[in-house]
Protein backbone atom coordinates (compact mmCIF):
# COMPACT_ATOMS: atom_id res chain seq x y z
CA UNK A 1 0.00 0.00 0.00
CA UNK A 2 1.60 3.34 -0.79
CA UNK A 3 1.47 6.09 1.50
CA UNK A 4 0.56 9.88 0.42
CA UNK A 5 1.04 13.07 2.20
CA UNK A 6 -2.16 15.06 1.86
CA UNK A 7 -2.40 19.01 1.18
CA UNK A 8 -4.41 20.42 3.23
CA UNK A 9 -6.32 22.84 0.96
CA UNK A 10 -8.41 21.17 -1.75
CA UNK A 11 -9.02 17.57 -1.59
CA UNK A 12 -11.80 16.96 -4.13
CA UNK A 13 -10.43 15.53 -7.12
CA UNK A 14 -13.35 15.77 -10.10
CA UNK A 15 -13.87 12.51 -12.49
CA UNK A 16 -16.38 13.75 -15.70
CA UNK A 17 -17.70 10.79 -18.15
CA UNK A 18 -15.22 8.47 -16.88
CA UNK A 19 -16.75 4.63 -17.40
CA UNK A 20 -17.76 2.09 -14.61
CA UNK A 21 -14.70 0.36 -14.50
CA UNK A 22 -12.27 3.32 -13.98
CA UNK A 23 -14.55 5.14 -12.07
CA UNK A 24 -14.41 2.21 -9.56
CA UNK A 25 -11.13 2.00 -9.51
CA UNK A 26 -10.32 5.63 -9.31
CA UNK A 27 -12.10 5.88 -6.52
CA UNK A 28 -10.99 3.53 -3.98
CA UNK A 29 -7.25 5.15 -5.09
CA UNK A 30 -8.33 8.96 -4.29
CA UNK A 31 -9.76 7.66 -0.53
CA UNK A 32 -6.79 5.72 -0.09
CA UNK A 33 -4.60 8.66 -0.89
CA UNK A 34 -7.35 10.95 1.19
CA UNK A 35 -8.99 12.99 -1.47
CA UNK A 36 -12.49 12.94 -1.81
CA UNK A 37 -13.56 11.91 -5.75
CA UNK A 38 -16.82 13.65 -7.09
CA UNK A 39 -18.08 11.64 -9.95
CA UNK A 40 -19.98 14.43 -13.09
CA UNK A 41 -21.99 12.97 -16.02
CA UNK A 42 -21.89 16.05 -17.82
CA UNK A 43 -19.13 18.84 -18.58
CA UNK A 44 -21.85 21.44 -17.88
CA UNK A 45 -21.43 20.54 -13.91
CA UNK A 46 -17.71 21.64 -13.97
CA UNK A 47 -17.35 24.96 -13.74
CA UNK A 48 -20.21 25.45 -10.70
CA UNK A 49 -18.46 22.49 -9.46
CA UNK A 50 -15.06 23.92 -9.30
CA UNK A 51 -16.11 26.91 -7.39
CA UNK A 52 -18.00 24.49 -4.99
CA UNK A 53 -15.36 22.09 -4.32
CA UNK A 54 -12.30 23.81 -5.16
CA UNK A 55 -10.71 20.68 -6.73
CA UNK A 56 -6.88 19.45 -6.73
CA UNK A 57 -7.37 17.94 -9.96
CA UNK A 58 -10.10 17.23 -12.88
CA UNK A 59 -9.99 13.33 -15.04
CA UNK A 60 -12.44 13.46 -18.09
CA UNK A 61 -12.35 10.78 -20.67
CA UNK A 62 -11.68 12.46 -24.46
CA UNK A 63 -13.11 9.60 -25.98
CA UNK A 64 -16.66 10.61 -24.57
CA UNK A 65 -16.33 13.99 -24.76
CA UNK A 66 -14.25 15.05 -27.93
CA UNK A 67 -14.39 18.64 -28.84
CA UNK A 68 -16.43 19.92 -25.98
CA UNK A 69 -13.87 18.53 -23.52
CA UNK A 70 -10.85 20.39 -25.36
CA UNK A 71 -13.27 22.75 -25.74
CA UNK A 72 -14.03 23.43 -21.58
CA UNK A 73 -10.10 22.82 -20.45
CA UNK A 74 -9.22 26.04 -22.76
CA UNK A 75 -12.07 27.86 -21.48
CA UNK A 76 -10.71 26.62 -17.53
CA UNK A 77 -6.96 28.01 -17.90
CA UNK A 78 -8.04 31.08 -19.80
CA UNK A 79 -10.36 31.84 -16.42
CA UNK A 80 -6.73 31.07 -14.45
CA UNK A 81 -7.44 27.17 -13.62
CA UNK A 82 -3.80 25.88 -12.96
CA UNK A 83 -4.68 22.37 -11.00
CA UNK A 84 -3.99 19.36 -13.06
CA UNK A 85 -6.09 18.24 -15.89
CA UNK A 86 -5.43 14.78 -17.02
CA UNK A 87 -7.64 13.26 -20.37
CA UNK A 88 -7.93 9.68 -20.62
CA UNK A 89 -8.25 7.90 -24.61
CA UNK A 90 -8.49 4.93 -25.86
CA UNK A 91 -6.77 6.21 -29.21
CA UNK A 92 -2.99 6.48 -29.06
CA UNK A 93 -2.02 9.02 -32.22
CA UNK A 94 0.21 12.14 -32.31
CA UNK A 95 -2.50 13.65 -33.82
CA UNK A 96 -5.04 13.62 -30.54
CA UNK A 97 -2.44 13.69 -28.20
CA UNK A 98 -1.49 16.74 -29.59
CA UNK A 99 -4.94 18.51 -29.47
CA UNK A 100 -5.45 17.85 -25.61
CA UNK A 101 -1.68 19.14 -24.69
CA UNK A 102 -2.59 22.00 -26.78
CA UNK A 103 -5.56 22.82 -25.30
CA UNK A 104 -4.27 22.85 -21.65
CA UNK A 105 -4.22 19.60 -20.39
CA UNK A 106 -1.00 18.58 -18.51
CA UNK A 107 -1.32 14.46 -19.21
CA UNK A 108 -3.04 12.13 -22.00
CA UNK A 109 -3.56 8.10 -20.83
CA UNK A 110 -4.33 5.28 -22.42
CA UNK A 111 -7.04 2.95 -21.04
CA UNK A 112 -7.30 0.95 -19.67
CA UNK A 113 -5.21 2.28 -16.93
CA UNK A 114 -3.61 -0.59 -13.74
CA UNK A 115 -4.72 0.50 -10.45
CA UNK A 116 -1.28 0.56 -9.66
CA UNK A 117 -0.41 2.99 -12.25
CA UNK A 118 -3.08 5.53 -11.43
CA UNK A 119 -1.65 5.07 -7.77
CA UNK A 120 1.56 6.63 -9.03
CA UNK A 121 -0.03 9.26 -11.98
CA UNK A 122 -1.78 10.61 -8.31
CA UNK A 123 1.63 10.56 -6.57
CA UNK A 124 2.76 12.83 -9.23
CA UNK A 125 0.05 15.24 -9.26
CA UNK A 126 -1.00 15.51 -6.15
CA UNK A 127 2.16 15.75 -4.21
CA UNK A 128 2.45 18.74 -1.98
CA UNK A 129 4.40 21.75 -2.63
CA UNK A 130 8.12 22.09 -0.67
CA UNK A 131 7.64 24.17 2.60
CA UNK A 132 11.07 25.45 2.05
CA UNK A 133 11.80 27.74 -1.09
CA UNK A 134 14.31 25.10 -3.95
CA UNK A 135 15.13 26.23 -6.89
CA UNK A 136 17.48 24.56 -9.67
CA UNK A 137 19.49 27.03 -12.28
CA UNK A 138 20.79 25.97 -16.28
CA UNK A 139 21.98 28.90 -17.58
CA UNK A 140 19.54 31.67 -18.19
CA UNK A 141 16.92 29.45 -16.80
CA UNK A 142 15.61 28.98 -13.40
CA UNK A 143 13.00 26.63 -11.81
CA UNK A 144 11.03 27.73 -8.74
CA UNK A 145 10.03 24.23 -7.15
CA UNK A 146 8.23 25.50 -4.70
CA UNK A 147 5.93 27.53 -6.60
CA UNK A 148 6.39 25.76 -9.98
CA UNK A 149 7.44 28.39 -11.50
CA UNK A 150 10.00 29.27 -14.68
CA UNK A 151 11.82 32.18 -15.43
CA UNK A 152 14.04 32.91 -18.37
CA UNK A 153 15.96 36.38 -18.17
CA UNK A 154 13.60 37.36 -15.17
CA UNK A 155 10.55 36.10 -17.78
CA UNK A 156 7.75 33.99 -16.16
CA UNK A 157 7.17 30.67 -18.65
CA UNK A 158 3.87 28.81 -18.06
CA UNK A 159 4.44 25.03 -17.74
CA UNK A 160 1.81 22.31 -17.60
CA UNK A 161 2.59 19.91 -14.40
CA UNK A 162 4.49 17.15 -16.73
CA UNK A 163 6.16 19.83 -18.59
CA UNK A 164 7.50 21.28 -15.29
CA UNK A 165 8.30 17.46 -13.76
CA UNK A 166 10.16 17.14 -16.87
CA UNK A 167 12.43 19.73 -16.96
CA UNK A 168 12.78 19.16 -13.59
CA UNK A 169 14.40 16.20 -14.14
CA UNK A 170 16.50 17.48 -17.34
CA UNK A 171 17.46 20.30 -15.03
CA UNK A 172 18.31 18.25 -12.40
CA UNK A 173 20.87 15.82 -14.67
CA UNK A 174 22.73 18.64 -16.64
CA UNK A 175 24.60 17.80 -19.28
CA UNK A 176 23.77 14.29 -18.74
CA UNK A 177 22.80 12.19 -21.25
CA UNK A 178 19.53 10.72 -20.23
CA UNK A 179 17.65 7.85 -21.86
CA UNK A 180 13.60 7.85 -23.10
CA UNK A 181 14.13 4.42 -20.51
CA UNK A 182 15.50 6.74 -17.81
CA UNK A 183 12.82 9.51 -18.72
CA UNK A 184 9.78 7.32 -18.44
CA UNK A 185 10.51 5.89 -15.32
CA UNK A 186 10.94 8.92 -13.33
CA UNK A 187 8.89 11.47 -14.73
CA UNK A 188 5.96 9.66 -15.75
CA UNK A 189 6.27 6.59 -13.23
CA UNK A 190 4.00 4.18 -14.94
CA UNK A 191 3.59 1.98 -17.88
CA UNK A 192 3.03 2.41 -21.50
CA UNK A 193 0.92 0.39 -23.74
CA UNK A 194 3.22 -0.13 -27.03
CA UNK A 195 5.46 2.27 -28.52
CA UNK A 196 4.52 5.81 -27.23
CA UNK A 197 5.53 9.14 -28.36
CA UNK A 198 4.98 10.95 -25.23
CA UNK A 199 8.63 12.23 -24.54
CA UNK A 200 8.77 13.49 -28.10
CA UNK A 201 5.67 15.40 -27.48
CA UNK A 202 6.67 16.85 -24.38
CA UNK A 203 9.73 17.96 -25.27
CA UNK A 204 8.37 19.87 -28.36
CA UNK A 205 6.34 21.57 -26.18
CA UNK A 206 9.22 22.98 -23.79
CA UNK A 207 11.48 23.86 -27.03
CA UNK A 208 8.70 25.83 -28.09
CA UNK A 209 8.10 27.42 -25.10
CA UNK A 210 12.23 27.84 -23.59
CA UNK A 211 13.84 28.41 -27.09
CA UNK A 212 11.64 31.30 -28.65
CA UNK A 213 12.46 34.29 -30.57
CA UNK A 214 15.55 32.51 -31.63
CA UNK A 215 17.24 31.87 -28.43
CA UNK A 216 19.86 29.21 -28.68
CA UNK A 217 18.93 25.50 -28.08
CA UNK A 218 19.44 23.89 -24.85
CA UNK A 219 17.36 20.59 -25.04
CA UNK A 220 19.56 18.21 -27.51
CA UNK A 221 18.60 15.28 -28.81
CA UNK A 222 20.78 12.09 -28.68
CA UNK A 223 19.39 10.13 -31.83
CA UNK A 224 18.49 6.88 -30.98
CA UNK A 225 19.01 7.21 -27.19
CA UNK A 226 17.59 10.15 -25.50
CA UNK A 227 17.75 13.26 -24.32
CA UNK A 228 20.45 15.94 -22.67
CA UNK A 229 20.45 19.40 -21.62
CA UNK A 230 23.52 21.58 -22.24
CA UNK A 231 24.35 24.83 -24.05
Amino acid sequence: MMSYPLSVKAQNVLLVNTDEPFWQSASDSLKEAGYNPILLYHLEQVLNQIQLAEPAMLIFDYSLTGIEGLNLTRDLRNLGYHFPILMLSSLETLEVRIACLDSGADDYLLKPIQQKNFQQILQIYLQPQPLLKEELHFGELTLDLTSRTLLRQGEIIDLTMKEFELLKYLMSHPKEILTREQILENVWGYDFHGESNVIEVYIRYLRLKIEQQGQKRIIHTIRGVGYVLKD
